[in-house]
């Protein structure tokens, strides 16, 4: 089956997932994550894209980004991996490449599905990882960090918007609603509500979201079905 094409939407988020080739780790330490943030403070302005969140686990990079085109999520990750990748190669001695194949990309519905995928990514922090969420709650602005209307309107101040998203992450997601997240994103499916993926589909002949399992139902000829007399 061939490949589809990314759907990329300008204007609305996205979630965008890279994996490291064969499940080996794309981060060592804190280093590697620093200069892999480097990067991508470097690349997202002229990539044309917003970084809304972001998760380095040790073998994966989880992205929100909202882009104004839609070459920004190509581009970025481009410019990302030019830098990082070889940074990486010469500072643990390797040669070759990092990633798994291509990024995967999903498109995000504005509202509340946006505010939870946000602190969804931004909840991912462990030892092994590094989020975007000590900076979101830093108390101060960071041009490389743009938070998304939906964290504006938790609060009028910073106090409260803080305190509201910092209960947020305390809640959490189920795992059922995460798994459904990253297969979505995987996928490269809508992530949203039905009407959203209504919205989408009439701007591209790419799938949506997934097909229901099982060969399509042809269409009954005259007389076909009809219930008899």
């Amino acid at each position: 089956m061939a490949r589809l094409p990314r759907l990329v939407v300008p204007g609305h988020a996205h979630v965008l997932v890279q994996r490291g080739h064969g499940d080996r780790p794309v981060f060592v330490d804190d280093i590697d994550r620093a200069n892999y943030l480097a990067a991508l403070r470097e690349s997202a302005p002229a990539s044309g894209v917003e970084l809304l969140a972001w998760a380095l686990l040790d073998d994966q990079v989880l992205l929100l980004v909202r882009p104004a085109s839609a070459t920004g999520p190509s581009r970025l990750l481009q410019s990302v991996g030019r830098r990082y990748v070889s940074a990486y190669n010469r500072r643990h001695g390797r040669a070759g490449t990092l990633w798994d194949g291509r990024y995967r990309c999903a498109p995000v519905e504005s509202g509340a599905t946006l505010l939870s995928l946000l602190a969804w990514v931004d909840g991912m922090a462990a030892e092994a990882s590094q989020t975007s969420a000590s900076l979101r709650l830093a108390g101060r602005p960071d041009p490389m960090l743009a938070h998304p209307p939906e964290f504006w309107a938790l609060g009028n101040t910073p106090f409260e918007r803080e305190a509201a998203y910092r209960r947020r992450l305390a809640e959490g997601v189920s795992a059922a609603q995460a798994r459904a997240w990253q297969q979505a994103a995987l996928g490269g499916w809508a992530i949203g509500s039905p009407s959203f993926a209504t919205e989408l589909a009439r701007l591209t002949p790419r799938p949506v979201r997934p097909r229901p399992p099982g060969r399509p139902r042809k269409p009954q000829g005259p007389g076909h079905g009809t219930p008899r007399a």
